[in-house]
């Protein structure tokens, strides 16, 4: 079967380039994902790895839509030729079922990584000028009215984490932080 892997960093991104450059290559099942890559974390990232069996061909645009790091790069890889997979990524022309390839893909990963690194210092230097500068807040602290209430809702198991995120139109990761500070402001009251 012949697969491809589609991923855009955040949901209001179009996957409509990745899905029209790939479109020439008799793909018959997509996995497309909204998220970070980061990391392997990823829930269409693992049903792809999970749908693919021996001969299989998986097509991605490149190779920073799969993978962020070398490693997870590489440990995808892996994963897939130990299943016999063929990993084929486009716009680098790169086929893992040859020797070349695979030295092609240990070079190219290492690239991203170093490029990923030098754009994350550059974007701490520049926060640390503006801060400096009195130009950056950092980002506007998120607050949600009547917060207790929500709080309460999903001690009682009335919402999921999920569900309550949704409800409230904000991230996991936001709420963890919210519920991290409701925490600290009201401890638990010990009884005696």
């Amino acid at each position: 079967m012949i697969c491809a892997y589609i991923r855009v960093s955040c949901s209001d991104q179009s996957t409509k380039r990745q899905e029209e450059a790939l479109k020439s290559y008799g793909i018959e099942k997509y996995f497309i994902e909204k998220a970070s890559g980061k990391d392997m974390n990823r829930p269409e990232l693992q049903k792809c790895l999970d749908f693919c069996r021996e001969n299989d061909v998986l097509y991605i645009l490149d190779f920073s839509r799969i993978a962020r790091s070398t490693k997870n790069l590489l440990d995808i890889v892996e994963f897939l030729q130990q299943k016999k997979v063929t990993l084929i990524s486009v716009k680098e022309n790169i086929n893992t079922s040859t020797p070349q390839g695979r030295l092609m893909l240990t070079m190219i990963g290492a690239i991203y990584t170093f490029e990923r690194e030098n754009m994350l210092e550059r974007q701490r230097e520049g926060i640390a000028i503006a801060k400096k500068e009195g130009k950056y807040k950092g980002r506007k602290a998120i607050s949600i009215e009547n917060f207790g209430e929500w709080y309460q809702m999903w001690q009682h198991r009335i919402y999921s984490k999920t569900q309550l995120a949704k409800e409230l139109g904000i991230s996991r990761q936001t709420l963890y932080k919210l519920f991290e500070e409701y925490e600290k402001a009201n401890p638990p009251k010990i009884q005696q």
